[in-house]
This record gives structure tokens, sequence and C-alpha cells, in this order.
């Protein structure tokens, strides 16, 4: 059982470690905001960036990849 139940915390640990993502950023301008999502995946080549409009409600209007 102990052998069974490290196997799974171990396997647990890794596949978080390889597919997690985190958002590393967030910036203001004017009634923009600029996210940036850092992604664990191959050393963060899949980072992106994403340009919301600040509303009552939230974020809105997100579009990635544009200039603020």
């Amino acid at each position: 059982m102990k052998k069974a139940l490290g196997m799974l915390m171990a396997m647990g640990m890794l596949a978080s470690s390889l597919g997690g993502c985190s958002y590393g950023a967030i910036a203001v301008a004017g009634d923009k905001v600029v996210v940036l999502r850092q992604d664990a995946f191959l050393f963060g080549a899949l980072r992106k960036a994403f340009v919301c409009r600040v509303a009552d409600t939230g974020l809105s209007s997100c579009a990635a990849n544009e200039a603020p």
C-alpha cells in the first residue's frame, strides 16, 4: 500500500510540473490590462500575452498578442 501511495504521489508531482501554467505579470495601461501567461511546458516556450478591456463585470474583449 505504501509503495502504491508513493508511486501515486510521484506521478502527481511529475504531472503538475510538466503541465502547469501560471500568470506571471499583469500591467494596467489606461482602460486596458495586459496579462502575461507563462507556461512550464518546454521551459516556457508557449508564453502568451493577452490584452483585455476593464469593465464593471471584470475583463472583457481579450485578444492574444495585441499591443495595448
